[in-house]
């Protein structure tokens, strides 16, 4: 009896566990419990929706002040050519070669954005951008000037390319659309804007106060890079978190590998992937191609239109700033149209889908098989494309139509030729960029955006360098016609990608999302 009394008594819960059960219990009540990703709160897409749009508009705001600092500069540029005694075409280069540092900053910008974070790359750029714009406005020659513009370019284009990745990583796909279209528009409304604001600025002051005008937008956009801005790349996260959850219970670090070959293969494999993915994946590579003729063409105009409107019509260079209003115009339909398309037939479609993947998994589900895998794919990526078919057609219309109206007939209809123009690029730029997100993910997605964006201002940097000998060669109609031709060429790659996407896609030496 006492033997039976002690053994009831050394499992009462006032004697104490034994030690390596103890342990054991404690290593299970600090373990974090596991959250599916899809409703974990440090998910963006999991976020309030007032916290997404404060995060969508971050980048919008980056991408719109520099990019208005490309076209910003091009009114002061006969000023500058007097200010430093040098011919128009080497007062053009500053303007190039801020182009020239929008191309090349994404290629190294997004990949360390998919390696160290997205708000990193934001909180180092901006203020950097700031600082050499405001180097630029104490320029005393053009060489200093150059460089100078240059590296501002190099700091600010990161918003161009990890902007879409930053905003995919807080919309799902079947929200994105709308939050996606708002943020495109930005840097097509920017530069509509930009020789407004420069030319009235050069005509009331001088050609520096373009650069004080950027800068007093820089500092704007420094506040909520600074103040409230989470990550949101799901891998840097993860990270973060499993790092906090070992030192909690004590664990020690993984060991590292050795930085030298760590580095080698962070320049040999990240920091080339843009480069890579432009010449060997057709999807981003063939729409980078695309897009960066309609941006080249864009730029052209810029260079191209004080020279036009002022010898066919007089105007000032105030007034030729008021002409580029147009493109902001076809922008905003254009814009219209993306919001359109996205809320009404393309919810619609997505809707049906999702209602009959449903429908085949309890179907599925009752009769005790497996879910076929087609009732869990997204949406197709090829329904990003309807939207471009149009635009297509439209943009060498608009060109052909400015190019045989512009000093033939009042000058309202080249400016509508121009409206029709940015409506056409908004909807194909708009198009080409969900269809590579959709297709690559926040994985890859930045990357592929790099290569767009290199592509893209490496054109736009080159195109004005002939523009002003190919429009006094050719004269507006001609040289616009011959750009025009060249874009019907391009119009194919929209429709050639309806056909066979697919199965590039399953070619893809790239994980898709699809």
């Amino acid at each position: 009896m006492g033997s039976r009394r002690s053994s009831e008594t050394c499992f009462t819960t006032s004697d104490p566990e034994p030690p390596d059960l103890e342990q054991g219990i404690q290593r299970e009540k600090s373990r974090p419990v596991e959250i599916p990703w899809d409703k974990d709160p440090a998910n963006a897409m999991n976020w309030s929706k007032a916290n997404r749009i404060y995060h969508t508009l971050i980048p919008a705001g980056c991408a719109f002040i520099c990019t208005l600092a490309s076209s910003i500069y091009t009114p002061g540029i006969p000023e500058v050519s007097e200010t430093f005694n040098v011919s128009e075409e080497v007062a053009l280069i500053p303007y190039s070669i801020y182009v020239i540092g929008l191309a090349f900053g994404p290629t190294v910008s997004a990949p360390l954005s998919e390696t160290f974070g997205r708000r990193i790359v934001y909180q180092t750029c901006v203020p950097v951008f700031a600082l050499f714009i405001l180097g630029s406005g104490f320029a005393q020659n053009i060489e200093t000037l150059i460089i100078l513009r240059f590296f501002a370019g190099f700091f600010g284009s990161p918003s161009l390319s990890i902007g879409s990745a930053t905003i995919s990583d807080i919309w799902a796909q079947q929200d994105r659309a709308i939050p996606m279209s708002s943020y495109v528009a930005t840097p097509f409304l920017a530069p509509a804007l930009g020789p407004l604001l420069g030319g009235y600025s050069t005509m009331g002051a001088n050609w520096r106060w373009n650069a004080w005008i950027t800068l007093f937008f820089s500092i704007i956009c420094l506040a909520p890079v600074y103040l409230g801005m989470r990550e949101t790349y799901k891998k840097i996260i993860l990270e973060k978190r499993a790092k906090r959850e070992r030192k909690s219970r004590g664990e020690s670090e993984p060991s590292r590998p050795p930085m030298g070959p760590t580095l080698h293969r962070f320049f040999r494999q990240t920091l080339s992937r843009p480069l890579y993915m432009l010449f060997t994946e057709p999807i981003p590579g063939l729409f980078a191609l695309y897009v960066a003729f309609n941006f080249a063409v864009q730029y052209t105009f810029y260079a191209a239109f004080p020279l036009v409107f002022e010898s066919a019509y007089g105007f000032s260079l105030g007034q030729v700033g008021l002409t580029f209003l147009g493109l902001g115009v076809g922008v905003f339909f254009g814009f219209l149209a993306l919001i359109y398309f996205n809320l009404k037939p393309y919810k619609r479609w997505v809707i049906e889908l999702k209602t009959a993947q449903a429908k085949e998994t309890r179907k599925a589900q009752e009769e005790g098989r497996d879910v076929p895998s087609h009732a869990k794919t997204p949406p197709p990526a090829e329904w990003r494309l309807i939207l471009a078919f149009p635009a297509s057609i439209l943009m060498p219309i608009s060109l052909f139509l400015f190019a045989w109206t512009v000093g033939r007939t009042h000058w309202i209809v080249p400016v509508i030729a121009e409206a029709l123009f940015g409506m056409a690029q908004l909807q194909i730029f708009m198009a080409a960029t969900m269809y590579v997100m959709d297709c690559y993910g926040p994985l890859f997605g930045a990357s592929a955006m790099a290569a767009n964006t290199l592509l893209r201002y490496i054109l736009s940097a080159a195109f004005p360098l002939f523009a002003l000998q190919m429009y006094r060669g050719l004269g507006p109609d001609w040289a616009t016609s011959l750009l025009a031709f060249v874009s019907c060429v391009l119009a194919v790659i929209p429709w050639c990608f309806w056909r066979w996407g697919p199965a590039l896609r399953r070619r893809s030496g790239f994980k898709t999302e699809q």
